[in-house]
């Protein structure tokens, strides 16, 4: 049997991670990156997660189901997860804290958004399993470069 409730709102796309160990990464998303448990499937070993700024993940431990080639860590290999949150700096400070290290420390970073650039604060984690997270705050917009970017 099930614990809590669906979210209020399920996200447009959501995405359904697989991890080795469900204790440790249940203990990473919730602990380091602050997300909260919408419902669980203890028996199931899943978790769907919330994050207060809004962004839903679930977790679950592999039992050989849709896995579509043999899996060896670092899980997700070319695929980025990201987490918009309100305040980088907080959550950066919650990574450092709990010892984790960064991938990429905590940046300001300024993109080509085609007719302008958009900026965010963000650094990048790995999680237990070796998804690559990027935390980013939104922190404005600016017009592009005279001669381009």
């Amino acid at each position: 049997m099930g614990t809590g409730s669906p979210p209020k709102h399920w996200a447009s796309l959501m995405a359904e991670m697989m991890v080795d160990d469900f204790p440790r990464s249940y203990a990473f998303w919730t602990g380091v990156l602050g997300f909260t448990p919408a419902f669980t499937r203890p028996a199931q070993k899943l978790g769907c997660l919330e994050h207060p700024d809004g962004a839903q993940v679930m977790i679950y431990e592999r039992d050989g189901d849709w896995e579509t080639a043999p899996m060896a860590p670092p899980f997700g290999r070319g695929m980025v997860v990201q987490l918009y949150v309100h305040d980088a700096n907080a959550a950066a400070a919650r990574v450092r804290a709990a010892g984790h290290p960064f991938y990429v420390e905590l940046r300001e970073k300024w993109r080509d958004w085609g007719d302008r650039l958009g900026g965010q604060r963000e650094f990048l984690v790995q999680d237990p399993d070796g998804y690559l997270i990027m935390v980013a705050e939104r922190i404005g917009e600016r017009p592009l470069p005279a001669g381009g970017v």
